[in-house]
């Protein structure tokens, strides 16, 4: 085992510890990432998420995201406006009951990409304006990921890669911390434009934590 296989194996014991420490279920997330290039600069965003509290059919939350982005360097710095809408149905507590509720965001971000021999990172700045019923929340996230392919030197057709990320979420208003996310997993190049990705997240918050199952396609396929 080499040096970056070593690293990725770390990772996702040091997340399989942490998920462990926690009392409780597993849910699941698939997930769908599309990142659309216009031409050389503008880039469409699309994202939905189906979110569940078991393995599908208990829903959490069903999140719709979309934006529009521009690249202020070549194929990097880029910078997106977005709308997104998220339907919830939590669980009143102690009960088998649910609440629905919606909620509209627009958000801006900012996502610089780096590459340093196989690792390839990536830093997501965000700001979120949230619109629930009749209250506004503004709310920070911070998002850091890796990717780094195992058995090819770079993110390459039918190239298996390590995947990990932490991001973090503030709010600007009294109890400033909302949640951390931290996760671990292994993905499959169909291509340069398709991958899929599987892995465990540890979502933990100021009351309780929560690990989920993630399934997540990324295409990138150009118009």
């Amino acid at each position: 085992m080499n040096k970056l296989q070593s690293c990725c194996f770390l990772l996702v014991l040091l997340l399989a510890a942490n998920v462990n420490a926690q009392k409780t279920d597993t849910g699941n997330w698939f997930l769908y990432f599309g990142n659309q290039k216009i031409n050389n600069r503008w880039n469409w965003h699309n994202e939905v998420q189906y979110r569940n509290y078991n393995f599908a059919g208990d829903l959490e939350q069903l999140l719709l995201r979309t934006g529009i982005g521009y690249n202020l360097s070549e194929n990097n710095n880029n910078l997106l406006l977005g709308y997104a809408y998220i339907h919830s149905e939590p669980y009143v507590a102690g009960t088998d009951d649910k609440l629905e509720t919606d909620e509209h965001r627009i958000f801006q971000q900012f996502i610089s990409k780096q590459q340093f021999g196989r690792i390839n990172i990536q830093h997501r700045y965000r700001v979120e304006e949230r619109f629930v019923k009749d209250d506004f929340k503004l709310r920070l996230r911070y998002f850091l990921s890796l990717n780094i392919p195992i058995n090819k030197k770079e993110m390459e057709k039918n190239a298996i890669y390590a995947s990990a990320y932490n991001e973090i979420f503030l709010n600007t208003e009294q109890n400033q911390f909302d949640r951390n996310r931290l996760y671990g997993g292994i993905g499959y190049c169909f291509n340069k434009s398709i991958k899929v990705e599987a892995g465990i997240m540890s979502q933990m918050m100021a009351n309780n934590s929560r690990a989920q199952f993630q399934i997540m396609v990324f295409n990138s396929l150009p118009f």
